[in-house]
């Protein structure tokens, strides 16, 4: 499977277009992971647990885009778009949102 944030792939003439797949992965916050990240934005730095949790998720949310090409018959997704976001929950929690989005292909 070529897996590709262009709309083309040099020396891979797409031969179909198979349609829209995409792909999205929410992970509930942390009271532990938010307490340090607290602490971060207080003193500044980076919060590598975030970081780590944002990295996992775009992985994941790019395995899921491919398995859900692969369904449609596709051995391609081209124009590939990562997205990434937060959703507030009632009691003042936060949701972190991945989404990846392509366009299935048959080269």
């Amino acid at each position: 499977m070529l897996l590709s944030t262009t709309d083309t792939l040099d020396g891979h003439p797409i031969q179909a277009y198979l349609g829209i797949v995409t792909a999205e992965v929410v992970y509930g916050s942390n009271a532990l992971r938010d307490f340090f990240a607290g602490i971060r934005d207080i003193i500044g730095g980076r919060t590598g647990s975030y970081e780590r949790v944002f990295q996992q998720s775009q992985n994941e949310a790019m395995k899921e885009l491919e398995q859900r090409a692969k369904k449609l018959g596709a051995n391609g997704v081209v124009g590939i778009r990562i997205s990434t976001g937060s959703i507030e929950i009632g009691d003042g929690g936060v949701l972190l949102l991945v989404t990846a989005t392509g366009t299935a292909v048959k080269i």
